[in-house]
């Protein structure tokens, strides 16, 4: 009796709250974002370095896609029969895959860097990826865009407006095609993340669709029209170091790393991680362009991790009921 009367006056208790995550985060997911943003960081940095040194972008884009190709054809030969059968039945959905992350999107954001600031590249193609991604998650996944992810995506813009240091007298000329082809190519990527998760594609089978169609299309046109003159005549230290940088590192791992995101945590907070590119490339810009970080950037930093944290960290009050006693 004794033992009833005990579990009725706990059952009349008021439930507990606990603090409980709402959704698994998976650490791995973390990982990978925080890989992606440094892979983002590096090739920004030495993409600015070689335009400075001279080189185009459309010689950028040849020696990160061309790479990229060719270190990705063993994916073929190991490639599945069940790889196949994806390939064909969904042969749409891999060619827009290929043209939204491909030749088109690097053409975009190394041409971007010929016409606006380095200010505006820490600003407007992150915050166009961070935005669209949002809205893109919501509109074609029914991923909702709660209070918590705007609050976060506005703390991110914050930052890296901070980061920037735009000013209203940036804003004109030949800066406003920039940062137009800023935000197209920032756009352009929040949709190959989008596809990527909607139709449940392959990380690493993507890389090798996209590399392999801008080998296919992109490099035969480029050697065609240009004769490779300008790579021709670099520095053989400059060409290395855009090799290994925009190639290999930039062309194959930018590409998995980033699907393998948004296969872990969905595009909506996948399109954040990348807002931390700039502050890492401010970081990195120090030992490869001798730019000292100042504290407008380190705190654009801040701000944009910030930002990131409410964005992917889902918590709730959720009560604990106590259980009653079997009889």
């Amino acid at each position: 009796m004794t033992n009833i009367t005990s579990a009725v006056s706990l059952a009349a208790l008021p439930a507990a709250p606990v603090l409980a995550p709402r959704q698994g985060l998976p650490l791995a997911g973390i990982l990978v974002g925080l890989c992606a943003a440094s892979i983002g960081a590096l090739y920004t940095v030495f993409a600015r370095d070689g335009i400075q040194k001279g080189l185009a972008p459309w010689d950028l884009t040849f020696l990160r896609f061309a790479v990229a190709g060719l270190l990705t054809l063993p994916v073929w030969w190991w490639a599945k029969p069940s790889d196949w059968q994806v390939l064909r039945t969904k042969w749409r959905v891999w060619l827009a895959v290929a043209l939204l992350a491909g030749p088109l999107f690097g053409l975009l954001m190394f041409g971007a860097l010929y016409f606006a600031p380095p200010s505006h590249a820490a600003v407007f193609p992150f915050a166009a990826m961070s935005v669209m991604g949002l809205v893109m998650a919501a509109v074609f996944l029914g991923d909702a865009i709660t209070l918590r992810k705007g609050a976060g995506i506005g703390v991110v813009i914050a930052g890296l407006l901070v980061l920037g240091g735009l000013s209203a007298s940036s804003l004109q000329g030949k800066a406003l095609l920039g940062d137009a082809l800023f935000v197209a190519a920032g756009t352009m990527w929040a949709g190959f993340g989008i596809l990527l998760r909607k139709h449940k594609l392959n990380p690493l089978l993507a890389t090798a669709v996209i590399s392999l169609f801008a080998l296919l299309t992109y490099v035969p046109a480029y050697l065609l029209t240009t004769g490779a003159q300008t790579l021709l005549k670099a520095d053989t230290g400059l060409l290395l170091t855009q090799v290994l940088v925009q190639g290999v590192v930039a062309g194959c791992g930018t590409l998995y790393t980033y699907g393998k995101m948004v296969s872990l945590l969905g595009p909506a907070r996948a399109s954040i991680f990348p807002a931390l590119a700039p502050g890492l490339a401010a970081l990195l810009a120090w030992p490869v362009l001798g730019h000292m970080p100042t504290g407008l950037e380190v705190l654009g930093l801040l701000l944009a991790i910030t930002g990131l944290v409410i964005s992917v960290t889902t918590f709730r009050l959720i009560p604990r009921f106590p259980r009653f006693p079997r009889f």
